[in-house]
């Protein structure tokens, strides 16, 4: 018997489409994409379309979010640039550079620009002009700061001044960013305080050659603070403290606390600073023969003062220095104001009441900020001379940095806070008139 012919099955309809899917899948991968918009949520309607089209919608909106973004990133520099400038602003209406004249750094800097070590003239109101064996005529003053009003010396001395003060107040509220609790009112009072609470009101708006040393050691501190702190680069917070040192060489001692501060590459924090320390050297030795003489000694008549018969620096100013920085209180008058602060000095807490919120908490730095108040203040002490004819204690110019830092950390803004800020400002505000536009404070 024959065997049947055994007939081939058919092929299920849905199985030819499964093959035949599979073929025009591997061939053209449209399943692929068939599925990724099919797999976006039902809420991305619009988004799926975009994919769809292929009109290049997503990568703009991709760039729109990095904008906006970058937007809430520079938002605090907008804030305290915005700070800056009207701090300079009413600083430079509330001031008049009555000792813009002692233009030591100034004069030195051109001197040098040309060439020279020094000046050729010897303008008598500059009484502390040192004579050189080269016939020349320098001041006791860093190589820093002679390089520091290098850029400005096309400025009046009163918008240097203002320029240094909004800068100050920059970097100040960026500088508050250091504690996250702090809002933006508190920022931007913290930001203000050291400008127009302080004696830096009175005393920077002298204008003169020693308020501009102090301004920009200020100005580099509170630089270099924020750089090593708030936004880490070891570079720039190194180039913000050569600024600072290179105006008021004490500023020194503080280096090991920065270099504490600074978590990772403490060598490129020391790049610029020591380059600066290499010309300041050279320029010591140009002019007195050795690297570390900066020219005080030699300031004619200066040590035959009766205040420094012991020397520039030491133990027996202490007592002197300190009751002028700490206890030293205002004149009585017979007329309005009625009380008015001494030439000489007086306590920086009577010019300056919010300086007794230093006594709280302090924040995650205070540690390190006591430590170089405390440095600071010993080697301040210890100098001859107490700072000359001021508003409170200029010196103290450079602690304030410091002592912002432990400000910063003392909490939220209470009415505590608001209330000695505003008699603060209104105390150095009286003094601000009394001293730069009255002629009621005199020897």
């Amino acid at each position: 018997m024959a065997a049947k012919k055994m007939k081939k099955p058919k092929m299920p309809a849905s199985e030819l489409f499964r093959r035949v899917e599979n073929i025009v899948e591997k061939g053209t991968g449209i399943k692929k994409r068939v599925k990724k918009i099919e797999g976006l949520p039902r809420s991305a309607g619009a988004q799926r379309q975009r994919v769809e089209r292929g009109d290049g919608s997503e990568a703009r909106d991709g760039r729109a979010g990095a904008s906006e973004a970058a937007m809430k990133r520079l938002k605090p520099w907008h804030k305290a640039a915005g700070i800056g400038l009207v701090a300079a602003f009413v600083f430079y209406l509330t001031t008049k550079p009555i000792m813009a004249h002692f233009n030591y750094t100034h004069r030195l800097a051109l001197a040098l620009l040309d060439g020279r070590l020094g000046l050729e003239d010897h303008p008598s109101w500059l009484n502390e002009l040192i004579p050189l064996e080269s016939g020349y005529y320098t001041g006791a003053y860093c190589f820093g700061a002679i390089v520091s009003v290098m850029p400005f010396l096309f400025l009046s001395h009163h918008l240097l001044m203002a320029l240094i003060a909004g800068t100050c107040a920059f970097f100040f509220f960026l500088l508050a960013g250091v504690e996250e609790t702090n809002s933006t009112a508190r920022r931007t009072m913290l930001a203000l305080f050291p400008v127009f609470g302080t004696w830096t009101w009175v005393d920077l708006g002298f204008a003169g050659a020693w308020q501009i040393t102090e301004g920009f050691a200020m100005l580099g501190q509170t630089g270099a603070l924020y750089f090593t702190l708030v936004r880490p680069t070891p570079v720039v917070a190194g180039a913000f403290f050569a600024l600072a040192f290179g105006n008021r060489a004490e500023l020194l001692l503080v280096l090991p606390i920065y270099l504490l501060l600074t978590k990772q590459h403490r060598l490129h924090f020391l790049i610029v600073p020591a380059v600066l320390a290499l010309f300041t050297a050279e320029y010591n030795f140009s002019r007195f023969h050795s690297p570390f003489d900066f020219g005080y000694l030699h300031i004619p008549g200066e040590m035959s003062e009766p205040w420094c018969q012991h020397g520039l620096f030491a133990i027996y100013p202490i007592r002197y220095n300190a009751y002028h920085m700490l206890f030293e209180g205002w004149n009585q008058t017979t007329a309005f104001p009625f009380m008015q602060p001494s030439p000489w000095g007086c306590s920086i807490f009577l010019a300056s009441p919010f300086l007794f919120l230093l006594f709280r908490d302090g924040g995650s730095y205070k540690v390190a900020a006591w430590t170089a108040i405390g440095l600071l203040t010993a080697v301040l002490w210890c100098h001859c001379n107490q700072g000359g004819w001021q508003f409170s204690y200029r010196y103290a110019m450079t602690l304030l940095p410091w002592m912002f830092l432990v400000l910063a950390g003392n909490g939220r803004l209470s009415v505590t806070e608001i209330a000695l800020f505003a008699v603060s400002v209104a105390i150095n505000g009286v003094a601000t008139w009394l001293f730069l536009w009255t002629d009621h404070i005199h020897v």
